[in-house]
C-alpha cells in the first residue's frame, strides 16, 4: 500500500509539472487570453472606423454637401457661385522702411 501511495504521488507530480511547464499548459492559456484581448481591442477600433465610413457613404449617397466638401478639400474645386481668394503671407518690412516712417518697434 505504501508503494501505491508513492506511485500515485509521483504520477500526480508529473501531471502537474506537465500542466504548468508544457507548451499546451497554463502559459499557453495566458498567452491566448492576451491575444484575445488584443484582438478585441483591434476589433473595437475597426468597428468604430467602419461606422464612420458607413456614415460617410450614406451622406455621400443622400446629399451633395459632403460631395461638394470633398471636392473642395481634396480636388481644390470651387462652385460657380463662389469666389476664390488666396491669402499670401506677407514679409516683414525692411528695417530702413520703419525708420523712414518714424515708427520703431522698441
Amino acid at each position: 500500500m505504501k508503494w501505491f501511495a508513492v506511485a500515485l504521488l509521483a504520477i500526480t507530480l508529473l501531471l502537474q509539472l506537465g500542466l504548468w511547464v508544457s507548451d499546451n499548459g497554463v502559459r499557453e492559456i495566458y498567452r491566448l487570453e492576451a491575444a484575445v484581448a488584443d484582438q478585441a481591442l483591434q476589433n473595437a477600433t475597426m468597428r468604430q472606423r467602419n461606422q464612420l465610413l458607413a456614415a460617410e457613404v450614406a451622406d455621400l449617397k443622400k446629399g451633395t454637401a459632403a460631395l461638394e466638401e470633398r471636392a473642395r478639400s481634396e480636388l481644390g474645386m470651387i462652385a460657380a457661385r463662389e469666389s476664390f481668394f488666396q491669402v499670401v503671407p506677407g514679409r516683414a518690412p525692411p528695417a530702413y522702411a520703419t525708420a523712414q516712417n518714424g515708427t520703431t518697434s522698441r
